[in-house]
Order: C-alpha cells, then structure tokens, then sequence
C-alpha cells in the first residue's frame, strides 16, 4: 500500500521525468507562459517558485546551480529579469489558469505563467 507519495509521476520513469521537468522549466522561463497539460503545469509550479526563489539571493553559487540545470540563456534570463520583479513578494510566483480539454483525447490543459 503506497502511502505519502508527494511527487507526481505524469506517466513516466524518473530519468525522462526530469528531463520534461527540466525542458518545461526552461520553456516557462524564456516564454514567460507555456500551454501544456494540468497535471504537468501542477507538477513543474513548485519546482518554478523554488528557482525564483533561488535567483532571488543572486549569490554566486545559486547562480552556478541554475546555469547548470537550466542553461546559461535561461538562467540569465531568470536572474536579470524574473528575479527582480518577485524581490518584494515572498512567494506564488506562478499561477495555473485551465483551459477546456483538448480535442483530440481530450486532456486537460492549463496555461502556466509568472504572475
């Protein structure tokens, strides 16, 4: 009986889930707003609250550890841009806006972008 299970899975093993996490991350952070699934922009708007928040201290290792997951473009972006416009706020740096299901299989989609 699995209890307490606090990540979502979206389907997929670990390896190729990170690597989702990671592109939309970068995606989210170059665009300003993506249009994906509501599972996913549920799944990545904690990992993106965290990043403001690390980009917020602008210390010289934050800086490293974004640049390292992110790419030197978005972590720029993300350091220079994002960061400053959040220096007040303490927190929700993202919101989650759903749409109507998708045609095709009819999905969910929702529309995540910094507020």
């Amino acid at each position: 009986m699995k209890k307490r299970i606090k990540q979502r899975t979206i389907g997929r093993k670990t390896g190729p889930r990170k690597a989702l996490q990671k592109s939309l991350l970068r995606s989210l952070i170059l665009a300003g707003k993506i249009q994906t699934t509501q599972a996913k922009a549920k799944d990545i708007s904690p990992l993106a609250e965290k990043l403001v928040s690390k980009a917020k201290k602008g210390k010289m290792s934050q800086v490293r550890q974004l640049s390292g997951l992110l790419g030197n473009e978005a972590a720029k972006k993300l350091i220079e841009e994002i960061a400053p416009r959040y220096q007040e706020r303490k927190g929700g740096y993202t919101r989650v806006i759903k749409l109507q299901p998708r045609r095709s299989d009819a999905s969910p989609r929702a529309i995540i972008e910094f507020t």
